[in-house]
């Protein structure tokens, strides 16, 4: 907790520099702010509220649940041409396929997942799982992912997420798809599998669990309050997951979340992602080495206003960090289970 030193990463096989001491230095560098508590619950101008008019001109329907529409401005498209041919090795293009969609989680916009209710998140899992099997039936990656908050890039005050599904498998996909497959060649269980069972004998980085899940600030943790939800058997893909296993990922999921909304009582900026076993080709081939997981990368600090910056030796040399897992967890997990902003209801 006190001295400097250097983690490793096998999910990346990467390495993360732990410099604890380095949090109590005073802070004169850029605030944040602190996102708007007076968003409206609907807005004739939020492109993803109900019956709202978007950039191409399509209007929305009158929805009342989760709601998936294709992005206006997508950033695959399924019928890219080929690239030209190269003429030197270090000149390479391929070709990039896919379908990028929306799904807004709830029709209000002064909404986030920990403020739904269990039924809603649960809807939203639902929905997450039938795009991955829509979606994965032709698509080799499908890339489910939250920015929440103007901090982490989203430019719309309103409960989303977006789902990418591309032809290829994209360089974090990639490499945990090696890394995954060699720790079971060499040790004969998924890595995250007995990772999960060793965070949850030890317990020192543990959060919050369940029957079916776990989630950690992981021992190779980069950002400052990075967390790893987990399964506690072995499943490959959102898709496999059991009834039970849903009701209790809405249940964990609001629980993770309302921690962090009370860490700094704010509406918690972060990206987080689902990965799970490749799918297109991949559905007829081993993919026993992967487990599902999902990766929560929050980026403030010392408050709501300070956030972590990755750049200089971090964008140079290799990750670092400012205090260790374990107090990022200690603080995590003592945090009441209610929101404040229902503290007084």
């Amino acid at each position: 907790a006190e001295h400097q030193h250097a983690r490793y990463n096998p999910l990346r096989d990467d390495w993360v520099l732990v410099s604890a001491h380095r949090v109590k230095r005073p802070w004169q560098g850029q605030l944040e702010k602190p996102p708007p508590e007076d968003v409206p619950r609907w807005d004739p101008n939020n492109p993803l509220c109900p019956g709202a008019t978007r950039a191409n001109g399509e209007v929305n329907p009158q929805y009342e649940g989760t709601f998936v529409f294709i992005n206006d401005f997508p950033a695959l498209q399924p019928d890219a041409p080929e690239p030209g041919d190269s003429d030197h090795p270090l000149f390479r293009a391929a070709a990039a396929r896919g379908v990028c969609k929306v799904m807004c989680f709830h029709p209000w916009s002064d909404l986030t997942l920990p403020l739904m209710s269990l039924a809603e998140i649960r809807a939203v899992i639902d929905a997450w799982a039938e795009l991955a099997t829509e979606l994965g039936a032709s698509y080799a990656w499908v890339q489910i992912f939250e920015n929440k908050g103007a901090m982490m890039g989203c430019s719309n005050p309103h409960p989303h997420c977006q789902v990418w599904a591309s032809s290829f498998l994209p360089n974090e996909a990639r490499l945990e798809d090696r890394t995954q497959r060699q720790h079971r060649s060499q040790h004969g269980v998924p890595m995250l599998l007995e990772y999960a069972e060793q965070e949850a004998r030890r317990k020192e980085r543990l959060v919050v669990e369940n029957a079916d899940w776990l989630v950690v600030v992981p021992y190779w943790a980069t950002w400052p309050y990075q967390t790893l939800l987990l399964p506690r058997r072995h499943v490959c893909r959102l898709q496999d997951l059991r009834e039970g296993e849903r009701d209790s990922l809405a249940s964990i999921m609001q629980r993770l979340l309302i921690k962090y909304d009370n860490l700094f009582e704010v509406s918690f900026p972060y990206s987080m992602g689902w990965h799970g076993a490749p799918t297109g080709p991949y559905l007829e081939e081993d993919c026993g080495h992967w487990q599902l997981h999902a990766h929560y990368y929050p980026p403030l600090l010392r408050s709501a206003t300070v956030r972590k910056f990755m750049v200089g030796y971090e964008m140079l040399a290799q990750a670092q960090r400012d205090l260790t897992p374990e107090q990022a967890a200690e603080r995590l997990r003592s945090l009441p289970e209610l929101h404040y902003k229902r503290r007084d209801k």
